[in-house]
């Protein structure tokens, strides 16, 4: 014989409760790997922030450092430029050192009888030379002994004074600026 079976059990309910568990049980392996993911993704982008953070470290480090050998560079060519011009007064020196002798020695043959110096001062190129002068003719024979000259150009009396009232001898004030002999090729041109 057989037997029926009835199963009085709501099948349906229990389906129900079957999916409603699936469904919750989806929804938190659905939330799980969501918040996996979001875990992943926020720990790949503070990586990439910290590397980017890293690599800006290295770059500001290697900007100061570049900055550092620009001044450097800097200070040395303010060294070199300063040497540079310090081995042109040398060598200007160096050029002008027999020129003074030629100077002195000019003074010296220009000098008429009757007159001598007191003083000779120079600033640049231009001399001023302080005398004593038997006379005003010796005085106007001097300066056209310095106009004439090849080392001189240019001589301007500044004063005139007596010595004293019983003599003719003056005290006499003038300047003269110093030029460089033209050379013979310079003259024919």
């Amino acid at each position: 014989m057989r037997t029926t079976t009835i199963n009085l059990l709501p099948w349906r309910e229990a389906r129900r409760k079957k999916r409603q568990q699936e469904f919750a049980m989806l929804l938190i392996l659905a939330a799980i790997l969501g918040g996996l993911i979001w875990f992943v993704w926020q720990g790949a982008v503070q990586g990439s922030v910290n590397s980017q953070s890293i690599r800006n470290q290295h770059i500001q480090k290697q900007i100061a450092e570049l900055n550092q050998q620009i001044r450097e560079i800097d200070e040395l060519e303010q060294r070199r430029s300063e040497l540079v011009e310090r081995m042109r007064v040398i060598q200007e020196l160096q050029g002008t050192r027999p020129t003074i002798v030629y100077v002195f020695d000019e003074l010296v043959r220009t000098l008429p009888d009757g007159v001598y110096y007191t003083s000779v001062k120079r600033a640049g190129d231009l001399y001023t030379i302080n005398g004593v002068a038997e006379s005003n003719n010796r005085i106007s024979r001097l300066m056209r002994n310095l106009g004439d000259s090849v080392w001189f150009g240019e001589p301007t009396l500044i004063s005139v004074m007596a010595v004293d009232s019983t003599s003719q001898a003056n005290r006499f004030v003038l300047t003269v600026s110093q030029s460089a002999p033209k050379a013979e090729g310079d003259e024919k041109q």
